[in-house]
Parts: C-alpha cells; structure tokens; sequence
C-alpha cells in the first residue's frame, strides 16, 4: 500500500484524530466536575493540592502535625547522639571487650590467690 491509498481516508483519519483528542480533554473537564461536586480535593499533576482547605479542622490538624514533626525532630537528633556514641565506642582502638573481661577475671583470681582464699 502506498500513500496514495490512504488519500480518500485522510479526512476520517484527521477526523478520527481530533475526535479521540477532544474525547480525552472532556473525559478530564467531567473527571474534575464530579470531584468538585463530591467534596474531594483537587489535585495537580504531580499530587500536590491546588485548592487546601482552610477550615478550622484542618488548621487544627496542620498544628497537630506540625508538633508531632517537632517531637519526631527531636527524638531523631536523640537517637542520632546515642548512635554516635555507640560507633565511637564500637571503632575505638581499645575496644576489646573479651580481652577486658578476661584481664579482670585474672586480676581478681590474683588477689584471691594472695589473700590464700584460692
């Protein structure tokens, strides 16, 4: 087949074209009509709200967030200064927990050794 086969059929395909266009942008306009008409919130294209609310409840819930972040804040800057003390301990050079242990151990069987209770 050739373009010239397709000659008589370019009107219903342009046609075909611009119908299914306008299709799609009114399937948008009712998808938008029918979330304003039930209450949900409008969204961008990337999920963010274009129309936020701003009755009491959600100012209540904007300050109920707001301090939730802040305590969350602060026990993260907590849990980051326990997790820095635990690598210093953990990387330092004289961390030999074993050989501490065995060094007390030898040092009290000495001095049981000479108290002659051993």
């Amino acid at each position: 087949m050739e373009f010239v086969d397709f000659l008589p059929y370019l009107g219903w395909i342009i046609g075909g074209a611009f119908a299914l266009g306008a299709a799609g942008i009114l399937t948008s306009f009712q998808t938008t009509r029918m979330k304003i008409k039930n209450g949900y919130p409008l969204e961008g294209m990337w999920g963010q709200s274009l129309k936020p609310g701003s009755d009491k409840e959600t100012a209540h819930r904007v300050t109920l967030l707001t301090q939730e972040n802040a305590e969350l804040r602060a026990q993260l800057g907590s849990i980051k200064d326990r997790l820095g003390n635990v690598e210093r301990i953990v990387t330092d050079g004289g961390y030999h927990l074993g050989a501490e242990i065995d060094a007390l151990r030898d040092r009290a069987l000495s001095n049981l050794k000479d108290k002659g209770a051993a």
